[in-house]
């Protein structure tokens, strides 16, 4: 739901933290698509940076984003790419927090696993937003937030993260289940 995007946007943001440079995370590994050593910002990696501004991203860069300058960035590329705006309150948010941990691809498929009885293509669609207007959003909001721990531990490197993304996963279920 639209009045849902600034909720999502400050949650994210205390999720997400500031900068790091850890060549642990997968998501550094791509340095900044523009020869420059991969690091983050605010959630967002310089190559997606570099990929959004078409500029390179060196660590100075990176280290300068504000929440302002990332804004935009997550609205377009994250809440507008899950069709959040067209999701029942709560299921946009935990959709969309996972887009940003995962891709699009992977939310949209634990979302229509979570709603159950859909072909699991990956893409949100208008028989995945029906689908999920038709069940109840608790419901949905569970079997997401297992769905998404599920991958989380299946992952390579959730010895190491996923304290993190557990809580982060349990936080976003109890926003979430704050707004049906």
């Amino acid at each position: 739901m639209k009045e849902n995007w600034y909720m999502f946007f400050k949650m994210l943001i205390k999720h997400e933290g500031g900068f790091t440079d850890d060549e642990r995370d997968n998501g550094n590994a791509k340095g900044d698509g523009h020869g420059n050593k991969g690091s983050t910002m605010l959630g967002v990696t310089a190559w997606t940076w570099a990929e959004y501004t078409g500029k390179p991203a060196p660590i100075e860069v990176m280290k300068a984003l504000t929440e302002e300058d990332v804004k935009p960035l997550y609205k377009k590329n994250y809440w507008d790419v899950v069709k959040a705006d067209n999701l029942p309150s709560g299921v946009d948010i935990s959709t969309a927090d996972m887009c940003v941990n995962a891709g699009p691809s992977r939310a949209a498929k634990i979302l229509q696993k979570a709603t159950g009885g859909l072909t699991v293509d990956g893409a949100i669609g208008k028989m995945t937003i029906a689908a999920v207007h038709d069940r109840d959003p608790k419901e949905v909001l569970d079997n997401y937030y297992y769905g998404r721990q599920k991958f989380y531990e299946g992952l390579d490197d959730f010895q190491h993260y996923g304290k993190g993304w557990t809580r982060r996963n349990k936080e976003t279920l109890e926003l979430a289940l704050s707004i049906v």
